[in-house]
């Protein structure tokens, strides 16, 4: 079976394994293909390329949201009443 690697970098579980946080320092915040029998068995990304993912999704779920909202009727609320 052929699978795409969708990374630049990529290690074994042997070598992550033995050194986790250096495979994570050598990759320079970008993610890493994690390989089972030269397979991809899943990607380790930092924290920070995982929080901007995660805001990234969030942002596209907005957009969904005002597209749909787009055109309905305006509610006016005075600040008070809240």
């Amino acid at each position: 079976m052929i699978r795409s690697i969708l990374t630049e970098n990529s290690t074994s579980i042997s070598e992550l394994k033995k050194n986790p946080m250096g495979v994570i320092d050598q990759a320079d915040g970008f993610p890493v293909a994690v390989l089972n029998r030269n397979q991809p068995a899943f990607y380790c990304i930092p924290a920070k390329a995982y929080e901007a993912l995660l805001d990234k999704l969030e942002d596209i779920e907005l957009a969904e949201i005002v597209k749909q909202r787009l055109g309905q009727e305006e509610v006016e609320v005075n600040i008070e009443d809240l």
